[in-house]
């Protein structure tokens, strides 16, 4: 009795490049590094990797990281409106301009705002069923590309990194 086996593939074409080389050949360094140095050169190189990646989850759905991370910040509010220093607060780039985000999230109809009724210097944000929508369409996608990232780490080896990348953000 003869079986077939069909295997399928699905290839996502994307921009970046996936290595495992050292950050020495990364950046076709023949210096000898010190260790300081090519720990930080390690982690700007992972968080750029990290980041492009994730770009390309982003892109068809017309999103930039940093209005991603606005959606995700309001749909955290549970249906109650944030105000502009509630997002910056909780923005993962501080320097990020959260009126210009949630003036393009807005022609793209994935937001509401309005004035704070109680105080008229306030700006109120709100995500729309449409910004939820995609989130809910996101999550899968993201899911799977965070796990993806971190599948050759162990669980003991994840709590070390986060320990150790929380420890270099307390100085």
């Amino acid at each position: 009795m003869l079986v077939h086996l069909i295997i399928s593939y699905t290839f996502v074409p994307t921009n970046f490049v996936i290595t495992n080389m050292k950050i020495e050949e990364v950046v076709k360094s023949n210096v000898l590094m010190e260790l300081p140095q090519k720990a930080v050169l390690n982690i700007i190189y992972t968080q750029n990797n990290i980041t492009e990646r994730l770009i390309e989850i982003l892109k068809p759905y017309d999103l930039s990281n940093e209005q991603y991370n606005v959606l995700r910040i309001l749909r955290g509010q549970k249906g109650n409106p944030a105000n502009m220093c509630v997002i910056q607060e909780r923005m993962i780039a501080k320097t990020s301009n959260t009126t210009r985000l949630v003036d393009k999230l807005l022609l793209k109809e994935l937001v509401t705002r309005k004035v704070c009724k109680e105080n008229r210097r306030k700006i109120e944000v709100l995500i729309t069923e449409k910004g939820l929508a995609i989130l809910k369409e996101l999550d899968p996608k993201v899911n799977d590309y965070e796990n993806n990232i971190v599948a050759n780490l162990t669980t003991k080896e994840l709590e070390q990194l986060n320990e150790l990348l929380e420890k270099i953000r307390i100085k």
